[in-house]
């Protein structure tokens, strides 16, 4: 097909990667990208939440530039190269006569278009699944030694990306069985786990933190149809945007002739079925099927450039998305633009101005709030520390050593719990704040609670085995026990004070682990289905100090 990137294409391409630079500039970060950002001060091989891709991503962007446009530069810059490996698996002679409806129904994907400037960890995914069908292609065609290897190093890529990347890698396989009996392909599984393998080493150093988080840990609530299945429905179809009727129309039509276009169709019909099937245990949020808009586009793309119809309202509903969502981008900058609503974006550089005015060089400890730590952090130059309590969950504050700078020190102590305090704030269309500050700061978070029973039983006297990771010893009179009880959803029911008693001494020697003696008190709501052991220091909320484990019924 001779060249793929014409001058009009070239031309499409460098525009949109000039409008998605300039937002990122102009745009204040949301949220989850500080978090990410906060994640890139301290490369690892893996995070509570995520693998350590969008990390690298922030963290070479932040080697470039300063502030927001280093925090998304290599986002854009992957973004745009996602649209290019797009219009690369178009396999048409046609497709030069359509490059602004290419572009129209690229930008008309709601979080697609949205992801082209914001660097989250969906960033890099689209760009490895673009980059991984554009060589499994090339690897159907030819199947060299190189393209394998080429093809291990995509299925990394992906899985460092994000988890359920890896319905990527099994859709595909499914849509061609005979690749288990192909040589090549097995090169390419061990090239990819090989690649991986510092990931996998990290997640059994941590007792895959990350992993029992996302499938275990999550709190859930009961099923509601309209909630979770009808939520998830109405979530695919507004990722397609005005086009979304043209993009299934599209899907249902095409019939595979190719092993290619049977993987691009087992790729986005079992990502629609998986995610619909776990509605109805849990809700899917929206980005989850971020990955079927690569698989769709094409298809769809293709679809219409064979028979020819549909470009005329592809084109009318394209440009008017367009100009809706570059409203919408500059309503992320200026919110006057939609007066009534308001979004991360609007208010965070005020909010942490407000407070830093206010506390100064004094480090801020924030009770259940990773995120406005992370926020804080990266607009105000000082250290921040998310707390965590049992009422909320554990995140990268928990497991690195950002509780470590703060111990001992003088800090601002924000919490949602107060009514008053030394001091408030109110971020933009936000409750009061308030906070203290504690001169001496002491934290002891990271105390495991384990129990040997499995599941539990609530009657009879028990033995509580107390690990203590630190370099110190920690007096047990400093600490409080208690056990959260929990339902069904892992929701906390009912909190009840631990009586312990210790075996030996009243010392939790450092790097060791204490006995303690202990009977459960007996529930008065229900009988939990889970129950969580809690500590608390200083006379502080209490902690998250171990694992939903299991209660018998």
């Amino acid at each position: 097909m001779g060249n793929q990137f014409s001058r009009t294409f070239l031309l499409f391409l460098g525009s949109l990667l000039l409008l998605n630079l300039i937002q990122a500039f102009a745009t204040p970060l949301i949220y989850d990208e500080t978090y990410y950002w906060y994640y890139a001060k301290d490369l690892a091989w893996g995070y509570f939440d995520h693998p350590p891709m969008v990390a690298l991503l922030v963290k070479a962007g932040g080697l470039l530039f300063r502030g927001e446009l280093g925090v998304r530069l290599i986002g854009c810059l992957l973004s745009t190269a996602t649209v290019a490996l797009l219009w690369t698996l178009i396999d048409s002679k046609k497709k030069e006569k359509y490059i602004p409806h290419f572009f129209l129904m690229s930008l008309a994907m709601v979080l697609f278009h949205a992801y082209g400037f914001f660097t989250l960890p969906d960033t890099p995914l689209l760009f490895f699944v673009a980059l991984f069908l554009v060589v499994y292609r090339r690897f159907l065609q030819n199947g060299d030694w190189v393209t394998a290897l080429l093809l291990g190093l995509c299925m990394a890529g992906l899985m460092y990306s994000k988890y359920h990347a890896v319905l990527v890698i099994i859709f595909v396989v499914l849509s061609n069985p005979r690749l288990v009996l192909n040589r090549k392909a097995w090169l390419a599984v061990g090239v990819a786990l090989l690649a991986y393998a510092p990931h996998l080493i990290w997640l059994v150093d941590h007792d895959f933190i990350s992993v029992k988080y996302h499938l275990f840990e999550r709190p859930n609530d009961p099923y509601s149809f309209t909630e979770y299945t009808l939520g998830y429905v109405l979530n695919v179809i507004v990722n397609f945007g005005l086009l979304f009727p043209w993009f299934f129309w599209a899907l249902w039509k095409t019939k595979p002739k190719t092993p290619f276009e049977r993987a691009l169709l087992f790729l986005t019909y079992g990502v629609i079925l998986f995610f619909f099937m776990s509605s109805f245990h849990r809700r899917a949020q929206a980005q989850w099927v971020i990955v079927i808009c690569v698989p769709m586009l094409v298809l769809s793309f293709q679809y219409f450039l064979r028979t020819q119809k549909g470009w005329k309202w592809i084109y009318r509903l394209g440009v008017l998305s367009l100009v809706l969502l570059l409203y919408a981008r500059v309503w992320l900058v200026y919110q006057p633009l939609l007066p009534f609503i308001s979004y991360e974006t609007h208010g965070p550089k005020e909010w942490v101005k407000t407070l830093k005015d206010i506390v100064g060089d004094t480090p801020v400890v924030f009770e259940n709030s990773y995120r406005r730590a992370s926020m804080y952090s990266f607009y105000s130059g000082s250290p921040a520390f998310s707390y965590n309590n049992i009422f909320y969950r554990q995140n990268q504050y928990s497991i690195d050593n950002s509780e470590d700078v703060m111990q001992d020190h003088r800090v601002a102590y924000v919490t949602p719990f107060a009514s008053s305090g030394d001091f408030s704030y109110t971020p933009f269309r936000s409750n009061v704040y308030y906070g203290t500050y504690i001169d001496k700061f002491e934290s002891y978070r990271k105390l495991r609670c384990l129990l040997s029973e499995h599941p539990i039983t609530l009657e009879g006297k028990k033995v509580l085995k107390v690990y203590n990771p630190y370099g110190d010893t920690i007096p047990l009179q400093k600490l409080r026990f208690s056990v959260a009880y929990l339902d069904r959803y892992k929701d906390i029911v009912e909190r009840k004070e631990l009586a312990v008693k210790a075996q030996a001494d009243l010392l939790l020697l450092p790097k060791d682990t204490t006995y303690l003696n202990f009977e459960f008190p007996q529930p008065e709501k229900e009988l939990p289905h889970f129950l969580k052991f809690s500590i608390s220091e200083n006379g502080l909320q209490p902690g998250i100090n171990s694992s939903s484990l299991p209660v018998k019924p």
